[in-house]
């Protein structure tokens, strides 16, 4: 394993398990899951839908915590090995740059990623109907709140581990009040995480599999390989007993992302396990962070099961690349220069 290249650091702790023998698939689930079960601390009712990271030898998480009063906010999480979790009772409190206090409404849906000497957050906020909050940390103690990214309706703010062409670059899914039955992806370039421009489409729902076929977002923080960005994202179908989210992958132009060079037409993951199918919102797996280890080719992905639980689940580069191309469906539109 590790032949294609991925561009990083090594991740020598990354959690692991062995894929199961004789399993067919490209993403294996770790078979003690959930790692989160109902009411992780006296305010959080469930955790679902969070970040990863790794800090210091060990990870630290943005999680979404929904309190009991049933409004999402953002809690920290600390752990050594990256399965057991200490989640904080108290929610984030964010400052603006200016040190006054600047809390969300609500906040739910994180990404965290490291850019130079900062964790970037990007998560679903409030502002006249949900956009895309942004924030950053050096310590996980103390967090400064930025402007909001965008205007309203938008959701799944996922920013590039680096600049490129001397921009930060951010996928999201424009959307409306609602549980927004449509949604593609797009991307937005910015010189300093303020001012967003440069719009571009990057991705449609749709093709010739249902799984996607009415709405879709950007997952984890894509993943930096010679073959292009590895991109996780979520795909929904509307059944007749409500949405389903799944999860597949593309691969994105290394110097232009706005290009989908590949695209799986099948999913990589779909609610199977009764942590997946039974829970405050059945039938979903959901995307929010994928650690990798460069050395060996090693991804470990977070998933929030069911709107209840956050899950993990494991794969290595190498196979979900080769699946990718191999399985590959572009949809009509994904090639364009989306002006």
């Amino acid at each position: 394993m590790g032949k294609i290249k991925v561009v990083g650091e090594p991740l020598k702790n990354i959690p692991w398990q062995e894929k199961p023998e004789n399993y067919e698939g490209v993403i294996w689930r770790y078979d003690k899951n959930p790692l989160t079960g109902w009411n992780p601390t006296k305010s959080i009712a469930r955790i679902f839908n969070s970040a990863v990271v790794p800090f210091n030898g060990e990870f630290v998480g943005v999680f979404r915590g929904d309190h009991k009063d049933g409004k999402a906010r953002l809690h920290v999480g600390w752990s050594k090995d990256g399965i057991n979790w200490e989640i904080e009772d108290e929610e984030i409190i964010w400052r603006d740059e200016k040190g006054e206090i600047y809390q969300p409404n609500y906040a739910y849906d994180p990404r965290v990623v490291k850019i130079e000497d900062r964790f970037y957050i990007t998560w679903c906020t409030d502002f006249y109907g949900p956009t895309i909050g942004i924030g950053y940390t050096k310590d996980f103690k103390e967090f400064i709140r930025m402007e909001n990214a965008f205007l309203p309706y938008n959701r799944n703010g996922v920013l590039f581990p680096r600049k490129i062409k001397g921009n930060y670059v951010m996928l999201s899914r424009p959307s409306d009040t609602g549980h927004t039955p449509f949604g593609d992806i797009f991307l937005s370039e910015s010189k300093d995480l303020i001012y967003w421009g440069k719009h571009r489409r990057v991705m449609g729902r749709g093709g010739s599999g249902w799984w996607q076929s009415l709405k879709i977002g950007a997952g984890p923080i894509p993943i930096e390989t010679e073959e292009g960005w590895l991109l996780f994202y979520h795909g929904v179908v509307l059944t007749c007993n409500g949405y389903v989210y799944s999860f597949g992958a593309a691969i994105l132009d290394l110097d232009n992302p706005s290009q989908v060079l590949y695209r799986s037409r099948y999913y990589l993951l779909t609610p199977e396990r009764d942590y997946e199918t039974v829970g405050f919102v059945p039938n979903v797996v959901f995307p929010c962070a994928a650690l990798v280890d460069s050395e060996t080719g090693r991804i470990a992905i977070y998933y929030g099961s069911a709107d209840t639980y956050v899950s993990l689940a494991f794969a290595y580069v190498d196979e979900v690349i080769n699946f990718v191309k191999e399985n590959s469906e572009i949809v009509p539109g994904d090639r364009d220069e989306g002006r």
